[in-house]
């Protein structure tokens, strides 16, 4: 017989080696549970959810698997909907370790001795055991796999997470998986805003998901409803329930069906997952820049017109629409119709290289004004013309003689617009186009001067990131399609502010087609420019309006030419209508507000020739200019000639006033001569001057440059750079005004007779200082400058 002290040592021992199992137990515990695990959601494919920029759902695709899947963490789904499961699914979540003992001895009698319907007795935690190991549980050994497999969940992982995982992998009908996914499917909302009604229904819906939907119409079966109303009463024995809730039991409730979702801007959405192809799998909202109103706006006026038009052969159109303010990307149409084949549909237009036409040419203009080429009312020759082998012809095949560089690019004048670029340097148009990132260009050799008329390729978004250059001032900034893409922390300046917004005034001046269907045109101005490319392939309007940039296409996919796709006959009209319908929905739209450029300055000129006045200059007119940039002269077309009154020939001096008169004529180029007199307009011919003089009337005294001193070196301070000035001043002749001040030919300003003006060199150099009055005759020096520290 043992004794007490025995027995009591015995007790002490085996309690000792119980605590100590407990212990390892313990610790082997905690060891699973603080070894790294994988997250649940690993591997696991996901679908992604499109908004656009006011939150609006576009679009859900399909997770790889072809299943509709959200990951949606716990914090975010509504207590109503955890709630519910738990009293539906599992009430001993909290506390059982993975498998609920009675729970699978009643469904094993069930199932295999007393002979009734399957019974599982599956636990939360046995469930997603199943699903993410993808067992078979229909028989005993899967079974016990199955809680196997639920008591390592429970080791490797928490409640929360157990939970968080399931309501993301269980089924809920069709082919829709997780709570996130059939929330946003059948409701149309996030899950934390589930109703009572929603949430309880989504409850019961993983038990037998395919039986308690109708797949047709969506609305809720007599089964499903009367699973939900059974948990509803267990709800409120366990729950105070206000009568609002109740209330809300008595409505009719339907699900909507996944063929009912939204499916807008396939062609823009399908450019977003090709470009985002590593989103990290539970990220899976994408916030767009698209804005949905102005998409449907855009997509019912393009197809209103493909139906009005389609007896001319337009079938197809693409549009984008940029707003210049982020760059956003607020409508994307990349075919008429995404769905039809015989147009390819599917085809994203705004993507696709094609050939713009003229639709380039205002940079042609920008640069050349940048480059002191030409300002905007500068006068080019549209006269038959080679340049090298490349002899250009016009659209029309006519040509209209002198013309501004502003009546050249808005009535798209081939032969003014090769002049000016063959005149770039540095950049030239085709490293412009380069700069800028038009992609996949061949060679500048290959294009030479075909360029400017539309021998590259551009895609629309090129195009619309070119134009919203201009209307942001010269500075190059990328398309944004996702509200995070970020902005350039350094900007990419291309042009200057004086050139960019020069363009846009000339732009401005192109009158609208009178064909649209406006009634009343809308009172913001409307920067834009045609394009119709070779064949007759591509009809082009681009444009600006308020903050956007509009860039329309017509034309056919197969590149198969058609003689109505002309920009100003087939684009243009199309364009306006979209301009005005915006413009009628969202009436209070403003042009954003810039800055005027510093350097800009406004001067008078001789409309014929572009240069400053004379006395004798017949209508003058105004136009923008870049100091010590834009070319300037005083105006030669107008002179005035000394006549004999009674022969009509040139009067040699010394005159005799009273045999004598004084005629103004027009001194053209003879080039320029002979189109006026093909047009059937031709210029009076000035009289045959012998005089050695050229029996100009240009009597008086020139101005005499009284400062800066002749041959003379000016020594400047690096540290005064901008502020040391000299002073250019002049004495006239009584009859002179006016006196335009040229320092090497580039015109720097205008001074009252007897006043001065001051120029501030940065440049080291000799330059040559011309004073020109309004007559015409002029004093010249040169000095030297140089600039010291």
């Amino acid at each position: 017989m043992m004794t007490f002290p025995a027995f009591f040592k015995t007790a002490k021992r085996q309690l000792q080696n119980i605590a100590m199992g407990v212990f390892l137990l313990a610790l082997i515990v905690l060891a699973c549970r603080l070894w790294p695990h994988p997250p649940l959601s690993q591997g696991q494919p996901f679908s992604s959810v499109y908004y656009d920029r006011q939150g609006t759902l576009m679009r859900i695709t399909l997770a790889n698997d072809d299943r509709y899947r959200l990951w949606t963490p716990l914090e975010q789904v509504s207590p109503l909907a955890v709630n519910g499961l738990l009293l539906h699914e599992d009430r001993w979540f909290y506390v059982n370790p993975g498998f609920n003992p009675f729970s699978l001895m009643r469904g094993f009698w069930r199932s295999y001795v007393a002979g009734g319907k399957m019974q599982g007795g599956s636990t939360i935690t046995m469930q997603l055991a199943r699903m993410h190991w993808h067992l078979n549980t229909r028989t005993p050994s899967g079974k016990i796999m199955q809680v196997l497999r639920a008591v390592q969940l429970e080791l490797s992982y928490s409640k929360h997470d157990i939970l968080e995982a399931y309501l993301n992998y269980a089924p809920y009908g069709r082919n829709i998986e997780s709570i996130g996914a059939a929330s946003l499917i059948y409701f149309d909302k996030v899950p934390k805003d589930l109703t009572l009604p929603e949430a309880l229904t989504l409850a019961v819906l993983p038990q037998s998901p395919s039986f308690r939907i109708d797949a047709k119409t969506g609305v809720l079966g007599t089964a499903l409803t009367q699973a939900r109303n059974r948990l509803f009463v267990r709800w409120l024995a366990q729950y105070t329930t206000d009568s609002s809730q109740l209330s809300l039991f008595k409505l009719p409730l339907a699900l909507r069906q996944p063929e009912r979702m939204p499916y807008i801007a396939p062609h823009f959405i399908e450019q977003l997952r090709q470009q985002n192809q590593q989103l990290i799998q539970t990220n899976n909202r994408v916030d767009t820049t698209l804005d949905a109103g102005l998409q449907r706006l855009v997509e019912r006026q393009v197809n209103a017109f493909i139906t009005r038009n389609q007896s001319r052969g337009i079938r197809n159109a693409a549009v984008l629409l940029v707003d210049t303010r982020d760059m956003g990307v607020r409508a994307l149409m990349g075919s008429a119709d995404y769905y039809n084949r015989s147009i390819q549909g599917q085809v994203n237009g705004t993507n696709a290289k094609r050939s713009p036409g003229s639709a380039l040419k205002p940079f042609i203009y920008a640069l050349g004004m940048e480059q002191g080429v030409l300002h905007p009312m500068t006068i080019l020759k549209d006269v038959p013309s080679a340049f090298g082998a490349y002899a250009p012809e016009n659209f029309d095949r006519r040509f209209l003689g002198p013309v501004t560089a502003t009546d050249a690019l808005n009535f798209s004048r081939n032969i003014p617009a090769v002049y000016v670029a063959s005149q770039l340097r540095q950049p030239s148009f085709y490293q412009f186009l380069r700069l800028s990132g038009v992609a996949n260009m061949s060679s500048e050799n290959h294009y030479g001067l075909s360029l400017v008329l539309g021998g590259g390729e551009v895609t629309m978004q090129e195009l619309g990131k070119l134009y919203a250059l201009l209307a942001n001032r010269g500075v190059l900034q990328p398309l944004r399609m996702q509200q995070s893409d970020p902005r350039p922390t350094t900007p990419v300046r291309l042009l200057s502010e004086e050139a960019s917004f020069m363009t846009l005034d000339m732009l401005r001046q192109h009158r609208r087609p009178g064909d649209t269907l406006a009634q009343q045109p809308s009172s913001l101005p409307v920067y834009w420019k045609t394009g119709t490319s070779w064949g007759f392939r591509d009809a082009w309007s681009v444009g600006i309006f308020g903050p956007y940039v509009l860039v329309v296409w017509e034309g056919n996919f197969d590149s198969k030419g058609n003689n109505v796709f002309v920009g100003v006959e087939a684009a243009a009209p199309l364009f306006f209508n979209i301009i005005d319908s915006i413009s009628a929905s969202y009436p209070d739209l403003q042009e954003p507000k810039r800055p005027f450029p510093k350097q800009l300055k406004r001067v008078d000129i001789c409309l014929a020739s572009g240069d400053l006045p004379t006395p004798w200059c017949q209508q003058k007119g105004k136009t923008w200019f870049i100091p010590g940039k834009s070319p300037i002269k005083v105006d030669t077309v107008y002179r005035p000639v000394r006549l004999d009154k009674l022969t009509g020939d040139v009067a040699c001096p010394p005159f005799d006033q009273d045999e004598t008169r004084v005629e103004v004529f027009e001194f053209w180029p003879s080039d320029l001569a002979n189109v006026f007199a093909q047009a059937g307009l031709p210029k009076r011919k000035p009289p045959v001057n012998r005089c050695k003089d050229n029996g100009v009337d240009v009597g008086g005294n020139p101005p005499r440059i009284t400062s800066p001193l002749k041959n003379t070196t000016y020594t400047l301070r690096q540290s005064q750079q901008g502020r040391d000035r000299i002073a250019f001043n002049a004495v006239t002749d009584a009859d002179s005004k006016t006196v335009y001040w040229f320092v090497d030919d580039i015109y720097l300003g205008s001074s009252a007779s007897k006043s001065a003006i001051d120029w501030r060199p940065i440049n080291n150099g000799q330059y040559r200082i011309r004073a020109v009055d309004d007559r015409g005759r002029a004093d010249s020096r040169l000095i030297s400058i140089e600039i010291v520290n």
